[in-house]
């Protein structure tokens, strides 16, 4: 019996391998621990900013305009430790953890073969190996499309047999939008709903007041600040 059996059980984050065609996940890699600390940038799409690095050399009318979402990367850092689960037989430590997170950013040997055997038969053209899906999810109001463009892997114990068994992870994801997916495409829509999900939360933010600045309606209406 647990001390405190009221207390909540915390949520973790991690990585859903979703089918884009089905739209079945096909494999959930759960973080051992969340990551303390997030780092992420968002970089506006602004119609005027090609060529204007700031002069106002730019086109005026397109000061308001957007090209499209914004450009989001995430970076955190996640561990991974054999030795806080005990109850879990770890014959390979922590190999098949990194392993399944490496495979982010691998196709498979059945994909390299396929590859190779239409190269021997002379295929002009071979298109690029196309990955499943991934979902970043960190919590319920934070589930988005992503592609892993950075995994640094530090690993800083070993058993006996040389498997890992501690090992640090510095990871980068660049948010899917709409402007890097097919139209209909599965990852797009999940995208919408990733935005719409920002959009009401925005709504639920409480509004300030012009006095708060300051200033008055009036003030802000006529351009005297």
């Amino acid at each position: 019996m647990t001390r405190y059996p009221d207390l909540p059980k915390p949520i973790r984050s991690g990585i859903v391998l979703v089918d884009p065609e089905r739209g079945t996940p096909q494999r959930i890699i759960v973080l051992q621990f969340n990551p303390d600390t997030l780092e992420r940038s968002l970089s506006p799409q602004s119609a005027g900013a090609s060529g204007d690095a700031g002069t106002g050399s730019g086109d005026r009318n397109e000061a308001l305009r957007l090209k499209g979402p914004a450009q989001e990367t995430w970076k955190f850092t996640a561990e991974i430790d054999a030795t806080d689960q005990f109850e879990a037989a770890a014959p390979d430590g922590i190999h098949p953890q990194l392993a399944a997170l490496e495979m982010l950013v691998q196709p498979t040997t059945a994909q390299l073969r396929e590859a190779s055997r239409l190269s021997r038969q002379g295929t002009i053209e071979i298109s690029p190996i196309e990955m499943p899906l991934s979902l970043f999810t960190w919590g319920s109001k934070r589930v988005m499309p992503v592609r892993l463009t950075e995994l640094s892997i530090s690993e800083s114990a070993f058993d006996v047999n040389l498997n890992p068994i501690r090992a640090s992870l510095a990871v980068g994801m660049k948010v899917l939008t709409v402007g890097d997916l097919p139209a209909g495409h599965r990852g797009a829509e999940l995208y919408l709903a990733h935005l719409a999900q920002k959009e009401r939360l925005a709504r639920a933010a409480r509004a300030g007041s012009p006095g708060a600045l300051g200033l008055t309606g009036a003030d802000i209406a006529a351009g005297r600040v």
